[in-house]
């Protein structure tokens, strides 16, 4: 990772956070609540400097931030404390942060929107004879409406494959419309079987090395591991892995045993391999991803869809976290963010620097609408968390008892401090990985 870039993560990470902190400010200053300190960052405080009664501060580490009001977390007879106001006032304050985040996400979106545009869900290819082509679906239909859900998006199509792929021939709705007519139609997807071992190797001019091994593949059952070098293929020789991809593509796997030649630590081996079948169903088109111009009112249009759209993934990749279906190495931290965005940097370097600029707004964009949902996760220490305490004093009437919110409130604060530890490690041995 380059010093720059790190510099511009810190920014990004840096306008989200004060953002989300001043609209705590904001709202609290327009209830009468008092504000302590209003802080950049967390640990020792650099340095600051106060305007009335509150002191502006930035602090060491620029990770997080803070707007401290008076008697926030304590019984205080001061008119001003936080404490002291309606639950009304208070969760105004409290939804405040999250909420300007999402503003952040739509302010953002404009500029990126009203600079590249947006990626309208266009069908670009029907396969022939294919479930779609079957249900009347035509190349330059645009799609509306995906399984029940609006779509403004092709990402928004590729969401709903990613995170509920199609299992079976049950049938999916599209509504699309062409020639300025709008249609519905069922598509049942069709099935279609794979023969596969089960492993990633390097395509390119060197060897074939195998990369990686998937867990219960044809590969790991013979015997096969990460490291080994593809040599052979039911004795055809195999020099590297460009052979080794053209070789599959001509010769597509069956249900027949593969006699596969690899070496290893400089030996030579042969295992007879047997080529697990993988079943799949398909819908037999593809749609757009690439952004196209627009103006005037949809520019507003597709910048709210595009705050809905990443508040949505964030929904549905928590969803993946809960149910187990996300490894340890799928989860990244400040860390991963910063060498991602180093990585977008160099990628987009050469086309310009505009094109620099709106992938960064991007990642602003994704991170600000990131926090917002984080932040209303209803889990004590964070103001989802306080919301829901605001929530249960409204119903009963009174509030709860302070000392036991506190403890609660501090017990979670500990415990996101080690999860914040341990995404810090995990993306420091990921990095190295």
């Amino acid at each position: 990772m380059k010093i720059g870039s790190i510099i511009v993560a810190i920014l990004m990470f840096s306008l989200v956070v004060i953002f989300h902190e001043l609209g705590h400010f904001l709202f609290a200053k327009k209830n009468g609540i008092g504000v302590n300190e209003f802080c950049l960052g967390m640990g020792p405080k650099l340095f600051g400097i106060k305007k009335g009664e509150t002191l502006y501060s930035l602090r060491l580490f620029p990770i997080g931030g803070a707007c401290m009001m008076v008697g926030e977390d304590e019984n205080s007879d001061d008119a001003k404390a936080f404490n002291n106001k309606t639950v009304w006032q208070r969760f105004q304050v409290i939804f405040a942060g999250p909420l300007f985040n999402f503003i952040l996400a739509f302010l953002l979106s404009m500029i990126m929107v009203a600079i590249a545009g947006y990626d309208p869900a266009r069908v670009t290819d029907v396969a022939k004879d294919g479930a779609a082509a079957q249900a009347g679906l035509m190349e330059g239909d645009l799609i509306v409406r995906y399984d029940g859900k609006k779509i403004n998006f092709g990402r928004e199509i590729m969401v709903e494959e990613t995170f509920d792929p199609i299992k079976d021939a049950t049938p999916v709705e599209i509504t699309y419309r062409r020639d300025g007519k709008k249609y519905t139609t069922s598509v049942v997807p069709q099935k279609s079987v794979r023969y596969l071992l089960g492993f990633v190797y390097n395509g390119d001019d060197m060897p074939a090395t195998i990369q990686s091994v998937n867990k219960g593949s044809a590969f790991e059952a013979a015997g096969i591991m990460k490291g080994d070098v593809v040599t052979s293929l039911n004795g055809t020789r195999i020099a590297s892995g460009n052979a080794l991809m053209e070789y599959m593509q001509a010769h597509p796997l069956k249900g027949e045993p593969v006699k596969v030649g690899y070496m290893r630590n400089s030996l030579d081996y042969e295992a007879e391999v047997i080529p697990q079948a993988s079943e799949s169903y398909s819908l037999g088109f593809s749609y757009n991803m690439y952004a196209e111009k627009t103006s005037g009112f949809a520019v507003l249009k597709y910048s709210a869809a595009e705050v809905k759209y990443w508040i949505v993934t964030t929904v549905k990749s928590l969803g993946q976290i809960f149910k187990g279906k996300v490894s340890r190495n799928d989860i990244g931290g400040p860390v991963r963010i910063v060498s991602e965005i180093s990585n977008v940097m160099s990628e987009a370097s050469p086309y310009g620097a505009m094109v620099v600029i709106v992938e960064l707004i991007n990642w602003c964009v994704l991170l600000s609408a990131n926090l917002g949902v984080m932040n209303l996760l209803p889990i004590p220490a964070l103001d989802g968390g306080r919301l829901l305490f605001l929530i249960i004093e409204g119903v009963r009437r009174k509030p709860v008892n302070r000392e036991k919110e506190g403890l609660v409130n501090g017990i979670f604060f500990v415990l996101l401090m080690l999860l914040m530890i341990f995404v810090f490690y995990n993306d420091i041995t990921n990095l190295f990985r």
